[in-house]
């Protein structure tokens, strides 16, 4: 069935072993995160096969579906109406607001166990995390007292919404949390998260400061990259998903509409620019499925254009033939990925 995201497993579990003993080697442990993918099974089972240091997902719904024996993290902040399920399926939460914290005391109570927390901080990038180093302290100390959570470390995220790169001076400003934290309340810390793929070109440069010892990898996963720069991680693939979709029209047509231009199907007033008639392609996917923006092309081929259902692709200039009932064969961005993985339109095949 198409149209159909294909995986290549033996491409995802080469890129794992390799930022896992990157990670490994400088002292520093690896949350896999399996968001993007929807925690697809047959990818956990890589992780888990590889031995990763936690499974992290935002979404509970997504650990809940996972069948580990090693720790599992919520990676977004949970919602006061999910606290249950994150008491039942993980074992680690990260957290920024006191009042959660207290439900998730409680919650832990009635099933007589402990919930890891922690702390995320705010250094800048304006998402989630104690901003007030004062309400860092005050909080650190209502934590303490609760008897079913236990805080297991501090942490920050970079580049994910402001998108402020990690440095040596955010990184030792978080460390400086740590050592405030352990002076003033006599604990030790075993956690402290540095942030996600933005923090892999300082981690393989060898500048992360000693004492950051955990990130939260996902896009670096899946696409081989770091996403501070961008840079391709040596010894990884960035194709390891990919998109196939058919071909349901190809003919040639004018590239500016015949008539007086009004909304499209998504209430934006569209603007062409006339290139002359060209050939072009109409692909059973759209943008229900996927943004065709998202969509880096193996030809020389364009997708210029979608609706819920279609996706338009000037096919010119391309080396290869195409036909109706062909296909057209795409390489995919952090965003397509998530986006394809999600809608239930899309099939999945695993190359094995």
């Amino acid at each position: 069935m198409y149209p159909s995201i294909i995986i290549d497993l033996k491409k995802f579990r080469k890129n794992v072993q390799v930022l896992r003993d990157q990670c490994h080697k400088r002292d520093v442990k690896m949350m896999a995160v399996t968001k993007v993918f929807c925690a697809d099974h047959k990818l956990v089972k890589i992780l888990n096969e590889e031995k990763v240091d936690y499974i992290a997902d935002s979404r509970i719904q997504n650990l809940k579906e996972i069948s580990t024996d090693i720790p599992k993290v919520l990676l977004r902040i949970p919602s006061h109406g999910e606290i249950e399920d994150v008491i039942q399926y993980s074992d680690i939460s990260l957290n920024s607001e006191l009042s959660t914290i207290e439900l998730l005391n409680s919650e832990s109570h009635k099933y007589g166990t402990k919930h890891g927390i922690i702390l995320m901080i705010d250094l800048g990038d304006l998402r989630e995390g104690i901003f007030d180093e004062n309400e860092v302290y005050n909080v650190v100390k209502r934590v303490l007292e609760l008897p079913h959570i236990e805080l297991r470390g501090i942490g920050t995220n970079l580049t994910c919404y402001g998108g402020v790169i990690p440095s040596i001076d955010n990184m030792n400003q978080l460390l400086k949390y740590k050592q405030n934290i352990e002076e003033k309340f006599d604990i030790s810390l075993e956690i402290v998260s540095g942030g996600n793929s933005s923090s892999i070109d300082m981690l393989l440069e060898d500048k992360i400061p000693s004492g950051i010892n955990n990130l939260r990898l996902g896009e670096s996963l899946v696409l081989g990259r770091e996403t501070a720069y961008g840079n391709y991680i040596d010894g990884t693939y960035n194709d390891v998903f990919c998109l196939e979709a058919d071909i349901i029209e190809l003919k040639v047509k004018p590239t500016v509409p015949i008539g007086q231009i009004g909304m499209d199907a998504f209430g934006k007033v569209p603007t062409f620019e006339d290139k002359g008639n060209r050939l072009r392609a109409i692909l059973a996917v759209g943008k229900q499925d996927v943004d065709h923006r998202e969509l880096i092309p193996f030809d020389t081929i364009k997708p210029i254009g979608s609706s819920s259902d279609h996706i338009i692709v000037d096919a010119t200039e391309g080396h290869n033939i195409y036909e109706v009932g062909g296909m057209m064969l795409f390489r995919l961005t952090y965003s397509s990925i998530l986006s394809l993985m999600t809608s239930k339109y899309v099939t999945r095949y695993y190359d094995e």
